[in-house]
């Protein structure tokens, strides 16, 4: 095991050789020397490890609202951190070059994210931004860290595609003060095609919504998810199993990654 590894939590042994992942909906089985669909999880000698720990592919110091929070310390910053890998493959990835790749790193361990946290409490930092790639792949290193934050007074934050399984989530929610979760589309088979779980998300959601503050964001993809009716029945669900305080950030699609041919969302989408 190297420095950069952790073993993980949340997995079963299903034989001397073979380990299954717990940690979202995937379950991925895994042979021995196999990574799962996140590439952050790796099974080794029949032991599953947490690849990339510590590993940190961005960091920088952002408005709240960038995350998106808006009601959530409006007017301050937060420490954001990345790492890399994802559990979904969304052809319109917008930082596809952490999530689909294997970027450079710089290692820093979980009291040094929080002690500088600590110093740039000064330039209006309220705590640490767990974003950029999707950070819940990365759990053990979000969970240590998170706990390192809240000890020293600051809050955490996690901008999730929230597909993560019940049990992990719970022992998650404590060390959360607020998320952004994607809600890609309203439909269970749009949510395949991304490699993702529509029912599961909606779960987490609603969960999530009762215990920290939440936002959730959808990405307005032309050709998509960009159907009135379906945003209606986004909006009916959340106001109906949430609230009707609950935020919801329509954002802007550029053309990214697999989709780099397309065209960005008109404004008039966005706006009607």
């Amino acid at each position: 095991m190297t420095d950069n590894m952790r073993e993980a939590l949340w997995y079963e042994k299903l034989s001397a050789a073979r380990v299954r992942c717990e940690l979202c909906p995937h379950r991925c089985v895994l042979a021995d020397g196999k990574r799962g669909r996140c590439r952050a999880r790796v099974n080794a000698g029949g032991v599953m490890y947490a690849d990339g720990y510590g590993q940190i592919t961005a960091l920088a110091l952002d408005p709240i609202e960038k995350k998106p929070l808006y009601r959530f310390h409006p007017g301050s910053m937060i420490l954001s951190l990345g790492g890399a890998g994802c559990n979904m493959s969304c052809p319109f990835c917008q930082n596809h070059h952490l999530s689909a790749a294997v970027p450079p790193y710089r290692a820093m361990l979980p009291e040094q994210i929080a002690e500088l946290a600590g110093e740039l409490t000064p330039q209006g930092n309220i705590g640490v931004a767990y974003t950029y790639n999707e950070p819940l792949i990365n759990y053990e290193y979000l969970l240590d860290t998170a706990a390192k934050v809240h000890a020293a007074g600051l809050k955490n934050v996690a901008v999730t595609n929230g597909l993560i399984n019940t049990a992990p989530l719970l022992k998650l929610l404590p060390h959360l003060d607020a998320m952004n979760i994607d809600l890609k589309c309203f439909s269970a088979e749009s949510y395949r095609k991304l490699g993702g779980d529509w029912q599961a998300v909606k779960e987490v959601i609603a969960l999530s919504a009762g215990h920290c503050h939440v936002e959730v964001t959808t990405l307005i993809i032309p050709g998509f998810n960009d159907k009135p009716e379906d945003m209606r029945a986004q909006c009916s669900w959340l106001a109906d199993a949430i609230g009707d305080w609950i935020p919801l950030h329509l954002s802007r699609f550029f053309p990214r990654h697999l989709m780099s041919g397309g065209h960005p969302t008109a404004l008039d989408t966005l706006q009607d």
